[in-house]
């Protein structure tokens, strides 16, 4: 497995690939769910690259920046264990040459729910996976359907801007409790811990939205929003410091209220 930490290195890789390439893009921290995208990309393509970037642009606090699991050393070991080819390892100022100068926007779902309380953080994912796909030109890309409000942006931005990846989407995967993995799991206190279930578990309850939300609230969640987008069912809720989202199919629209 190779480590590539330049984009002259990578251009230089890039050249040499014979076959489609598949593009996991993470920031690192990563689990099963993670290692599930990359099982999806080695399905259909010869060749899998995996990006690790903490992404500041697209946290719209600097604590949970500052704090966001860094497992490198492990991350590498489960990759190279998972067949990856290679491992793409930017820096700030590689991506960002312009300092952040150009931002790319979009002024319709990305103000909404997540986008509502992060002001400013799907400019920051939108413009990194524009970035991404121009410096990798993927034949695929893979992304959890956990973010289902980031992963419709993100095929939306390939549809508008003529770019030439397929955007594959791959179910959520969760712990046996039903937690969704996320890579800020790790930073829920153990109590914490056997409540965040709860978030799962209280979308699929047979009850109204008020009434989950109201739920989730009184056993100590700060509902940031609980909603319907399409045909999904969207919550973002924090728990002490963390904050956790997650989504289900939704099949009653009546359910408004």
């Amino acid at each position: 497995m190779l480590r590539i930490d330049s984009i002259d290195a990578w251009q230089a890789y890039r050249k040499n690939v014979d076959g489609d390439i598949g593009l996991v893009p993470t920031m690192g921290a990563l689990h099963a769910g993670h290692l599930s995208l990359v099982n999806a990309a080695k399905s259909s393509n010869e060749h899998v690259v995996v990006s690790i970037f903490v992404n500041p642009t697209q946290f719209n606090q600097a604590n949970d920046f500052e704090k966001y699991p860094n497992t490198l050393d492990e991350d590498l070991s489960q990759l190279a264990q998972s067949g990856v080819d290679a491992v793409f390892m930017p820096t700030f100022e590689l991506m960002y040459p312009d300092n952040y100068i150009y931002q790319l926007t979009e002024k319709d779902l990305s103000t909404q729910f997540c986008g509502a309380h992060r002001p400013g953080h799907f400019d920051g994912v939108l413009t990194v996976v524009m970035k991404l796909l121009n410096l990798v030109q993927p034949n695929q890309a893979f992304f959890g359907e956990k973010d289902f409000q980031q992963l419709a942006l993100i095929k939306g931005m390939v549809k508008a801007f003529f770019i030439n990846t397929q955007i594959v989407s791959c179910p959520i995967v969760r712990e046996a409790d039903g937690l969704a993995m996320s890579s800020r799991n790790l930073r829920l206190s153990a109590i914490e811990r056997k409540v965040a279930p709860q978030l799962y578990a209280t979308l699929n309850s047979d009850s109204t939205l008020k009434e989950k939300t109201e739920h989730l609230n009184t056993i100590g969640f700060d509902v940031d929003y609980l909603a319907v987008m399409g045909d999904r069912l969207l919550v973002a809720a924090t728990l002490g410091e963390i904050r956790l989202i997650d989504n289900v199919p939704y099949d009653m629209p009546g359910d408004k209220a």
